[in-house]
């Protein structure tokens, strides 16, 4: 996918490597979507001196959620869907440092991903923080956070920030009349309000074919639901066996929805931030937990619901 809003932080980056003390630690913030990991899988090759077209590099190691247990990890092994764990592991970030007593294996630099920093466990963090305070001759490290609140202090500022910012609307429809050139005009303004100005969002949205999942949301928030029809609905559209990838563009979606509705109206707040809460928690527990795709749909329109009726008491 085309990357949108990344010249400064290439900027900043080339920079500094030209430069004859690199920092060892960046911080790559911005929303979930807006291409943080690309660009530090790009910035990492660029750094060890990757040859075009090389897949995997000895010197990159990159640390994400790996397999939920010793089960999991046996259907990775072989080839099976596997359910991820909730967080990075003290054990990855341990294995890792084994990997920093020796020397890198083809130059002179190694580079750490650790993509979503935001989710290592407190024992990983603190694992983590010995290493980015006495970090190895030649080793980055490349921390990819949607949420940098959630780091440790003493992590952020040992780090130097690199910050992504959202896309504007016009740059989003380019982007999406290019990459989904059969979406209608009605589809893609859909997908722009609901991503956010996220461009991963946006394409989810139409690649996911979430329109009319959207438009029940806007419903629900709208009218209510007193019946349940709405909800059941809802449920229809997500589908009976949705995957991982299509819950959580649901999840986003339903948090853009609730936002534009606390925008567009002067009711009473408190529920729909509620509710917004209340997804956000999902939207993190999603990733890992093993969820009944109606029961999560259900839950989620009763979410949605619960604003609705706040609004038309407020209205009213």
């Amino acid at each position: 996918m085309t990357l949108l809003g990344h010249d400064e932080a290439w900027r900043e980056w080339r920079e500094a490597m030209a430069g004859s003390r690199m920092h060892h630690a960046w911080l790559l913030a911005g929303r979930r979507g807006v291409g943080k990991a690309s660009f530090a899988l790009a910035a990492a090759r660029e750094l060890v001196g990757a040859a075009p077209g090389q897949d995997h590099h000895p010197d990159i190691i990159v640390l994400t959620h790996g397999p939920k247990d010793d089960k999991e990890e046996r259907k990775r092994a072989d080839g099976k869907p596997f359910e991820l764990a909730r967080s990075i592991r003290i054990a990855q970030v341990r294995s890792m440092q084994q990997r920093l007593t020796t020397r890198p294996t083809v130059g002179s630099r190694r580079a750490i991903i650790i993509d979503p920093a935001d989710d290592l466990e407190r024992n990983a963090a603190n694992a983590l923080l010995k290493s980015l305070e006495e970090p190895p001759v030649g080793t980055f490290f490349l921390l990819v956070a949607h949420s940098p609140a959630r780091l440790l202090p003493t992590i952020r500022s040992r780090c130097r920030v690199l910050r992504f910012p959202t896309v504007s609307d016009a740059e989003m429809d380019r982007l999406l009349a290019e990459l989904a050139p059969l979406a209608n005009a009605a589809t893609r303004t859909a997908a722009i309000a609901a991503a956010a100005g996220s461009p991963g969002a946006a394409r989810d949205f139409v690649e996911l074919e979430l329109g009319e999942v959207a438009e029940l949301m806007g419903r629900i928030l709208s009218e209510g639901d007193r019946d349940f029809a709405l909800r059941g609905r809802l449920a229809g559209a997500i589908g009976a066996r949705p995957d991982r990838e299509r819950l959580q563009a649901v999840l986003d979606l339903a948090r853009a929805e609730l936002v534009r509705r606390l925008d567009g109206t002067e009711a009473d707040p408190r529920p729909a931030i509620d509710a917004h809460a209340e997804l956000v928690r999902l939207t993190g527990e999603q990733p890992t937990y093993n969820f009944d795709a109606g029961l999560l749909a259900m839950e989620i329109g009763t979410l949605l619901a619960n604003a609705a009726k706040a609004s038309e008491r407020a209205d009213g």
